[in-house]
C-alpha cells in the first residue's frame, strides 16, 4: 500500500479460507491485517462464519467512519444442532445473528450470505433466516447454491451419507435435480444457482421473503477517498506479528 500509484480499491478477506478461523484467536493475523488497513483507510470487505468477528469491532468502526468497511456473514442454518455438523468449528447460528447485531448497533454495512443452501437439507429454512437476519440488523442478503467442484463432492458424500444417513438419499437427489442429473456443474451462469424448477423454486422463495425483509438491496459502495499510505517505521513497513 506504501508503493507509488497504488490504488485503494476494496481488498476481500476472505473469498476461500475463513479468515476467522480459531487460530485466529492466538496468531491474530487478521487483526494484524487490519490494523494496517485501519491505519491507511484501505476499504476492506470481511466474509466471515465467526463471532470472533467482533473482537476486532474497535478496528472496523475506525474504517466505516471512512465507508471503507463492509461484512458479509455467512448463515446456512437456524438449527444449531445441524449446523454443529455442518460446520464444526464455526460460530453457532445464535452467535452470528449476535454477530450481526453488534455490526448493525455500530452502523457497519452487514450482508448474510445464504451460501451455501443445500436443496432437501437446508432450502426451507431460507424464509426464517432471511427474517431472523433482518430483524438482527443485515441490510441485504445473497445466497448461493450449494458447489461440489472436483474432490468436494466425494468429501461431501460421504460426509451427508454418514452424518446423516436417513436423509441421505433424499439430498443427493434433490441436488442432481438441480445439476442436470450430477452432483456438480462447472458452467458458468448456473454453477451458482444451478437449474430446473427446483432450483427456479429457491431462487423465488429467496427473492420473495428477501424483499418482504428490506434484503432486497446492495450494501453501499465501499470509499477509498480517505486513503493514505501507512507510515514506515524505521524504513520498513511496521510488522505486527
Amino acid at each position: 500500500m506504501n508503493r507509488p500509484g497504488w490504488e485503494p480499491a476494496t481488498i476481500a478477506f476472505s473469498g476461500v479460507t475463513d479468515c476467522y478461523q480459531p487460530i485466529e484467536r492466538t496468531l491474530k493475523l487478521t487483526r494484524g491485517c487490519l490494523e494496517v488497513a485501519a491505519e491507511a483507510r484501505q476499504p476492506i470487505g470481511l466474509i466471515t462464519k465467526n463471532a470472533m468477528l467482533v473482537r476486532d469491532l474497535d478496528l472496523l468502526e475506525q474504517l466505516n467512519r471512512h465507508a471503507a468497511v463492509s461484512v458479509s456473514l455467512s448463515l446456512t442454518t437456524l438449527d444449531a444442532g445441524l449446523a454443529r455438523k455442518l460446520e464444526p468449528r464455526t460460530s453457532s447460528p445464535e452467535a452470528r445473528l449476535r454477530t450481526i447485531a453488534t455490526l448493525s448497533e455500530a452502523g457497519i454495512p452487514v450482508r448474510v450470505m445464504l451460501a451455501p443452501i443445500i436443496p432437501g437439507l437446508t432450502d426451507s429454512e431460507v424464509p426464517a433466516i432471511l427474517k431472523a437476519a433482518a430483524d438482527a440488523g443485515a441490510r441485504s442478503a445473497s445466497w448461493q447454491m450449494l458447489r461440489l467442484p472436483l474432490a468436494v463432492e466425494t468429501v461431501f458424500v460421504d460426509w451427508v451419507s454418514r452424518t446423516l444417513p436417513d436423509a441421505a438419499e433424499r439430498v443427493l437427489g434433490r441436488i442432481r435435480s438441480v445439476r442436470d442429473g450430477q452432483l456438480s456443474d462447472t458452467q458458468f451462469g448456473r454453477r451458482m444457482r444451478g437449474t430446473g424448477p427446483l432450483a427456479e423454486q429457491i431462487r423465488s422463495t429467496f427473492e420473495v421473503f428477501a424483499a418482504r425483509h428490506g434484503l432486497d438491496q446492495r450494501l453501499p459502495p465501499l470509499s477509498g477517498d480517505a486513503f493514505r499510505p501507512p507510515t514506515p517505521t524505521s524504513g520498513q513497513l511496521r510488522l505486527f506479528f
